[in-house]
């Protein structure tokens, strides 16, 4: 497959959007430490540094895997780029010079991991602080339309991308199939990351537990599907962490195994966990429960995990790529192999 215009486009709009964020994130930052907020500064720059040490490393043992022997003078070059933080620049020269579909692919997924291990909790950070303090600068909106829409795109561009990469696999077309499936994730996320956000809000300890005992569990559940995803043991278990974190905030099919199970698991636990959020919320922290603010929030949670659900299944239903040529329904199609 042929790289297009398209795939111009989105690759230097990503170059121009990652170094926005950082900018963002820079100036969050140093509000915070402004204004006396030393804790959010320190978790800002956590979620920044954490998430850039673990994509340069991803990315960098991808270049290292695709080298040949005789290319270890470029492979020189390219680990020094990393060790300065520049491998995601790296990427987008390589993808425009190379075009190919597995350059993009690879592009793709260390911009999802950078959603999830820096932009969804930066968001949840944003909102708790709306929350608690009730005054928010036009910088921190930033940041939250900034985190909204990385969380957003780089979940549908991943899965678009993937499906390009899989010989064999339809690609998820424009209009009301990619529209359904925007509409899934986007509202399955904020449903739940609102709810993090109300128990963070009522009991930061509970925050803590609920989101330890998920990765754990998402990390174990990769270490039991065995999944291969690197060749190295220390990658592999680095990967692993990693799907444990994003398993925190969405669904993600980790080994292109059958979802039907999983997925269904998955959403009935996230359902009852955001049923007995808002209760405990009643029980816990009864000052907040009874503001508009949470009956606002309490709404926007339930109306679009509603919404979420009902757009997953009409995606599966109605408009997966499988289904015009395959004629399967909607549990065959969720038993393919499919990371989404």
């Amino acid at each position: 497959m042929s790289f297009t215009k398209w795939n111009f486009f989105m690759t230097i709009f990503g170059a121009f959007s990652f170094l926005f964020d950082i900018g963002i994130d820079l100036w969050i930052t140093f509000k915070y430490f402004q204004e006396g907020l030393l804790v959010f500064g320190l978790l800002t720059i956590f979620f920044v540094l954490v998430s850039t040490l673990i994509i340069q490393a991803f990315s960098y043992k991808w270049f290292k895997d695709d080298c040949h022997e005789d290319s270890s003078g470029k492979l020189k070059v390219v680990f020094v780029l990393h060790v300065f933080l520049l491998g995601i620049f790296v990427r987008n020269c390589a993808e425009t010079k190379k075009r190919a579909v597995d350059a993009m692919t690879d592009l793709s997924m260390l911009k999802c991991f950078k959603t999830y291990l820096e932009s969804a909790p930066q968001l949840i950070l944003q909102i708790y602080i709306l929350i608690e303090h009730g005054q928010i600068t036009i910088f921190q909106y930033a940041s939250i339309l900034v985190s909204v829409t990385s969380i957003s795109w780089s979940t549908v561009d991943y899965q678009m991308s993937l499906r390009k990469s899989l010989q064999g696999k339809k690609g998820i077309s424009i209009g009301a199939p990619m529209f359904s499936y925007v509409l899934y994730k986007f509202f399955t996320l904020t449903s739940w990351i609102v709810s993090m956000v109300i128990l963070l809000n009522c009991n930061a300890y509970l925050f803590t537990i609920l989101v330890v005992l998920m990765s754990l569990s998402g990390f174990f559940w990769a270490w039991k599907k065995n999944t291969d995803f690197c060749r190295t043991q220390r990658m592999e278990f680095l990967y692993r962490a990693v799907v444990g974190i994003i398993l925190v905030f969405t669904f993600f099919n980790i080994k292109g195994s059958r979802t039907l199970v999983p997925i269904t698991i998955y959403y009935v636990f996230r359902a009852l966990s955001t049923t007995g959020i808002l209760a405990l919320c009643f029980y816990l922290k009864p000052s907040f429960s009874n503001t508009l603010v949470f009956v606002i929030l309490s709404i926007a949670v339930v109306v679009a995990l509603g919404l979420g659900l009902i757009s997953m299944i009409l995606y599966y239903a109605c408009f997966h790529p499988s289904l015009p040529h395959l004629g399967q329904n909607m549990e065959d199609t969720m038993d393919e192999q499919e990371l989404g």
